[in-house]
């Protein structure tokens, strides 16, 4: 076991974490696709408001509701965008829809966990599907955290700064300036972001290839790029929440084209990409449609606009292109999508790396694209796709004993 883990808690991830900020399921469609823009991995925590009458209280009976237990679940931009496909109607008015009719309700996503907690606890419950981690604020983290830390054997290091040479605490050995229902979110790219800068510590688990250390998972989602992309809606898995669309070889093989994923979607015109969801095949979908194409896509009944800007302001019709979407494209969408996908490298072209990538490399890939994971292809044939990387697969490989780890990728 690398001593980074047990040498670090997980209040030195807060430093410098913003205060949580609530996003209640009250709050509209619109409103999260705004927040969604500013959160991590591409998805914002939901909670349920606080009961008016503890709320009047709260000052009295601070644990009375647990801001756990208000927890209701993860939004990310491909269940917005989903939402949108599948709504009928005026688009103002489902943009103005409650989140609460959204989001699908799954509280085992967060995990509540003291400042004090060691690193390789958090890591484990990371591993175990945890998306977020519920962390009270503390202003009395000084020196180096190891003084802070739990021991192997679970006795807690003495605080050189409190305690005198032999005395030993019997519990964590900080308090909290601030009150108790300050708190901040880590997520998953936090951990990893941390965890590449003490990837000299890890060695040589970092310099290993990923098919090595077993971090690839072969069985990933998929749709054929000719398949209408509202079909991805029931093919997404939650981790990580992308579907490649491929094309299948005669051999069985699949050439990846691209992906529909939050990560893809995170930052894009929503309506314009719910639009194109509903009404393209999953190859369209993720190259687009160029801007000076002969045969233009319009979009007569939506009210396009960029999320960054205020959504509903504009009413001028806007055809659907890989630009409205987020992406970049300089081909026309009559080609076939294969002749597409090699002629072009914008945007649009999925994440990738080969199975012989070291695992520093893909975990920078990931953190510099803030991505939420990488498509795995064959070293000999950059579109073969083998699997998948995601945030989960980097942190049961970073675990693995160190002794185990097998000669560095070439």
């Amino acid at each position: 076991m690398a001593l980074v883990f047990l040498h670090h808690v997980v209040g030195d991830l807060t430093v410098g974490k913003p205060e949580l900020v609530e996003f209640s399921e009250a709050e509209t469609v619109e409103a999260a696709i705004r927040a969604i823009g500013d959160c991590a991995e591409g998805a914002i925590a939901v909670w349920r408001r606080r009961a008016p009458q503890q709320q009047h209280q709260a000052h009295l009976q601070p644990a009375a509701e647990p801001r756990a237990a208000r927890f209701v679940g993860m939004l990310n931009s491909l269940d917005v965008v989903a939402f949108l496909a599948r709504s009928v109607g005026d688009h103002e008015k489902v943009m103005r829809t409650p989140v609460s009719e959204v989001v699908t309700p799954n509280p085992s996503l967060l995990k509540v966990v003291d400042p004090g907690t060691r690193l390789i606890d958090a890591l484990e419950m990371m591993k175990q599907g945890v998306r977020r981690l519920l962390v009270r604020k503390s202003v009395a983290w000084k020196g180096i955290s190891k003084r802070f830390s739990i021991l192997y054997n679970g006795k807690w290091l003495k605080n050189i700064e409190t305690s005198s040479p032999g005395a030993a605490s019997s519990g964590p050995p900080f308090s909290s300036s601030l009150p108790d229902d300050k708190y901040c979110l880590l997520s998953r790219e936090d951990v990893v972001r941390f965890l590449i800068g003490c990837l000299g510590a890890l060695a040589p688990i970092p310099l290993s290839s990923i098919s090595s250390l077993g971090a690839i998972t072969p069985h990933y989602a998929h749709i054929e790029a000719s398949s209408p992309a509202i079909e991805a809606i029931r093919k997404v898995p939650q981790d990580p929440c992308a579907i490649a669309v491929v094309e299948t070889k005669s051999d069985g093989t699949h050439k990846i084209v691209g992906d529909i994923s939050a990560y893809k979607l995170w930052k894009c015109d929503y309506l314009a990409a719910a639009w194109a969801m509903a009404n393209l095949s999953a190859g369209q979908f993720v190259i687009g449609a160029d801007d000076n194409s002969t045969t233009p896509i319009s979009l007569p009944d939506f009210i396009i606009n960029s999320p960054v800007e205020d959504i509903g302001a504009s009413s001028r019709p806007r055809k659907f292109s890989s630009r409205s979407i987020g992406f970049f494209s300089n081909q026309t969408s009559q080609m076939a999508v294969g002749r597409l996908r090699s002629m072009y490298r914008g945007r649009s072209a999925p994440l990738t790396c080969k199975h012989t990538s070291s695992l520093a490399a893909v975990m920078a890939q990931m953190l510099s694209h803030r991505a939420t994971h990488v498509w795995v292809t064959d070293a000999e044939s950059e579109d073969i796709l083998v699997g998948v990387v995601s945030f989960s697969d980097i942190l049961h490989a970073v675990t693995k004993n160190p002794a185990s780890a097998v000669p560095p990728a070439t």
